[in-house]
């Protein structure tokens, strides 16, 4: 790839829509030798050679729904870690299950590296890891039939965001804590907080006083010559 923006949509609609032996050309064209796979369902690891079960992966994957709908939804591209971020959506079907559909989103993280030989003035980029993140609500969908499944996953999260509720009022004296004592991340003695010294947050600056001056993010103003 040299525009690995402007180009991904298209690699991923050959990996995911094509034959085998294009989806074969596909990996073997854009992917490292040692190239890595990860997916919560299957992981190939990175050695020599890795890059052929990666390809069996996508077999296997268009063996078990040969038609598949996908489309990408956004593409942001971190240049200085040469890392793709790729949010998409697609629908999955099962062919030997009847009425099976799993309309799932998930983003795609591609760490890329400098092909051998490339030219300075135009680099060209391979996929040197591919790991596939989904919530855990969508990954259920390819094995929840009716979705039942996925409406107990739905349903727990819904729980625990009333638990955290419960727990937050229940242990309020441990933000008191957090909020007068700690103070973020920066720790302040129970002594500090009793005498009224350590200041306080100012929008996202921390505003210290230090014998009736004040100073910014633990600078105390000094006593004399106003230093």
């Amino acid at each position: 790839m040299e525009n690995p923006v402007a180009e991904i949509p298209h690699i991923i609609h050959l990996l995911t829509q094509t034959p085998p032996s294009t989806q074969r050309a596909t990996i073997e064209r854009y992917f490292t030798a040692d190239a890595s796979f990860t997916h919560p369902f299957c992981r190939t690891g990175s050695f020599n050679g890795s890059r052929w079960l990666i390809w069996n992966v996508y077999r296997w994957y268009k063996i078990m729904s040969p038609r598949i709908d996908i489309a990408v939804d956004s593409v942001a591209y971190d240049a200085q870690a040469l890392r793709l971020y790729v949010s998409l959506h697609q629908v999955f079907r099962i062919w030997a299950i009847p009425g099976m559909r799993a309309p799932v989103q998930l983003v795609t993280v591609l760490q890329l590296v400098a092909a051998p030989k490339s030219r300075a003035h135009a680099p060209r980029y391979l996929i040197a890891a591919q790991n596939d993140l989904y919530q855990v609500d969508e990954f259920v969908k390819f094995f929840s039939l009716l979705r039942v499944v996925w409406l107990l996953v739905l349903g727990w999260q819904f729980v625990a965001t009333g638990l955290c509720v419960l727990g937050a009022g229940l242990l309020s004296p441990v933000s008191w804590v957090e909020e007068n004592v700690v103070g973020g991340n920066r720790e302040r003695g129970v002594r500090e907080v009793v005498l009224g010294g350590g200041g306080e947050w100012v929008g996202k600056e921390r505003r210290v006083t230090n014998g009736g001056e004040e100073g910014v993010d633990g600078v105390g103003v000094g006593a004399e010559g106003g230093e």
